[in-house]
């Protein structure tokens, strides 16, 4: 599925993987080996709502962003591989993207930039 997150850089697009039932959610990108920089997974909640991610046989540092209900983001998370630490949203959020670790940085995407994606 497509999604473009709009920042004070450009337009930046990625097809993304849905995890949409618990299951998927469940196992997200564990055991992934690579993550091709205009790829990722995105995780919607209906309702918004707090979560909180971790790294899990994640086998690649991955971004985690936060997505309120209205779309901006809410939170930026730099999650190292293997790491099981929680990493809490912080607020209700209506989705969770992951992309591969560093590229939000790498295209100037910060909280409050604004993401697409057919719900």
């Amino acid at each position: 599925m497509p999604l473009t997150i709009t920042s004070a850089s450009g337009v930046h697009g990625f097809g993304v993987d849905v995890a949409a039932t618990p299951e998927q959610q469940e196992m997200g990108l564990m055991f992934v080996k690579t993550l091709a920089p205009d790829r990722g997974m995105i995780f919607p909640y209906d309702p918004p709502q707090p979560v909180a991610f971790w790294m899990k046989n994640t086998l690649i540092p991955l971004d985690i962003i936060y997505i309120r209900a209205d779309g901006t983001i809410a939170r930026i998370t730099n999650a190292k591989a293997l790491d099981e630490t929680s990493l809490p949203s912080g607020e209700p959020i209506a989705a969770v993207l992951e992309i591969a670790g560093g590229r939000a940085a790498e295209l100037g995407i910060v909280p409050g930039d604004k993401v697409e994606w057919a719900r």
